[in-house]
């Protein structure tokens, strides 16, 4: 399939972008080419898609459930005993009205880890989104599931070959509160030799810091490092413990950082995340949501605005993290930390990509599109989704929505009757 937008804002200039397959073939005026769908930019911009580098899909069927909680009672009085009694249905609609919470606030990619990975592959699949997906590995330091773990890796990365090509299969290793260190070494190893990528929580709170020190005697990333586990297949998120010697060990390392403002803040969880540093240091950062029990939406500019103005608040710094950088961690940045050409509108490039609705009473007047975005604007500002060269969504719609809604809506509260 190819789509030509025509008249277009793109970097401040009209022009025309030209998409051909999946990929971003031409960008320049008055394109003289044919296509099998024709979109008029007027009164639009086009931005890349966003790259939620960080969430559990299927937990918008916790949103508004559990809320004003500490993550430690968070997690053992409200969110693992609900999570005990979800089906593979309940996670197939739960990932379904994420992807579509995504796709209406511009979002074209996500990695994801959470239980039933499949419901969520099927949902994604479905829905025409790119997705980094992974089981949620825990064994508790039960030398039983620690085998069992090692059988059941190989049989989920066999299975994910038959995946959709936007949908790749990482390891979804929850925390060191929660994973032993077999499991981190094995796991590691199995990683480098099928160049897969590591995705894990690390150094959330001041508790979870807390218990490294008295139980490994080391900080969380220095545990790892002691591990041998720290590499450029690693994704770490929230990393808001940690100081210069944790910040320069992730860096010699290749190591990729998510940030995750809005999740951070709801759990208390901490707000200086040290960001000037890590981007000193060298570190690629991108930007997350968390899942929706914890962030309560999957909006990207809200997660950009968010990040900025944290910083320019813990520094005492308006010139922190300015609205450019935000938006770069929200979109260049995770392409570079999945290593994938997405993120960016440029020739050569996958074609995912949104138009924004420059009538919308927030980004007039337009003195700077990407301030105002960040800023002002929220998802709600998307008007067109492109992902992998295809629409999924046009003039604010997207197809099932209606289905999507009221069958997501059933199965939260069914899943709640149960508990």
């Amino acid at each position: 399939m190819s789509i030509l937008i025509k008249e277009v804002l793109l970097n401040n200039e009209t022009t025309d972008i030209y998409i051909d397959g999946n990929q971003i073939k031409t960008i320049g005026k008055n394109l003289a080419v044919a296509a099998d769908k024709v979109i008029s930019g007027k009164n639009k911009a086009a931005i890349p898609g966003f790259i939620n580098g960080h969430g559990h899909a299927a937990m918008t069927l916790f949103r508004g459930f559990g809320d004003d909680m500490p993550l430690e009672s968070w997690l053992q009085e409200k969110i693992w005993p609900q999570e005990a009694k979800l089906t593979e249905e309940d996670v197939y609609w739960g990932s379904k009205l994420a992807c579509l919470e995504m796709i209406k606030s511009g979002t074209t990619c996500f990695n994801d880890m959470y239980w039933f990975f499949e419901a969520t592959v099927k949902a994604v699949e479905e829905m025409g989104i790119r997705a980094f997906l992974s089981q949620a590995v825990i064994d508790l330091f039960d030398e039983k599931k620690t085998k069992q773990i090692q059988i059941d890796i190989p049989k989920w990365h066999e299975i994910a070959q038959k995946w959709n090509n936007r949908i790749e299969f990482t390891l979804g290793l929850h925390s060191i509160y929660t994973v032993s260190a077999e499991t981190f070494k094995w796991s590691h190893e199995y990683a480098k030799a099928n160049n897969l990528l590591i995705h894990m929580h690390i150094a959330e709170t001041q508790t979870e810091y807390d218990n490294s020190i008295k139980n490994f005697g080391l900080s969380p990333v220095q545990y790892l490092n002691k591990l041998g586990v720290l590499s450029p297949n690693l994704i770490v998120v929230h990393c808001l413990w940690v100081d210069e010697t944790d910040i320069q060990l992730l860096a010699d390392n290749g190591v990729k950082v998510i940030h995750n403002p809005a999740s951070n803040l709801k759990l208390s969880s901490g707000y200086q995340f040290r960001y000037e540093e890590m981007k000193k240091a060298g570190l690629t950062i991108g930007l997350g949501t968390d899942g929706c029990a914890s962030s309560n939406n999957l909006d990207m500019l809200e997660a950009a605005k968010l990040a900025s103005l944290l910083q320019k608040a813990w520094r005492f710094d308006p010139t922190a993290m300015p609205a450019e950088e935000a938006f770069y961690c929200a979109t260049e940045a995770g392409g570079e930390v999945f290593n994938k050409k997405t993120g960016k509108i440029q020739e050569g490039y996958l074609a995912d990509l949104c138009l924004v609705d420059l009538k919308q009473p927030t980004l007039v007047p337009n003195f700077n599109l990407t301030s105002n975005l960040v800023y002002s604007a929220n998802g709600s500002c998307v008007d067109t989704v492109i992902c992998d060269g295809k629409m999924v969504m046009e003039n604010k719609y997207v197809s099932g929505e209606e289905e999507i809604i009221e069958n997501a809506s059933k199965a939260a509260s069914n899943l709640v009757a149960r508990t």
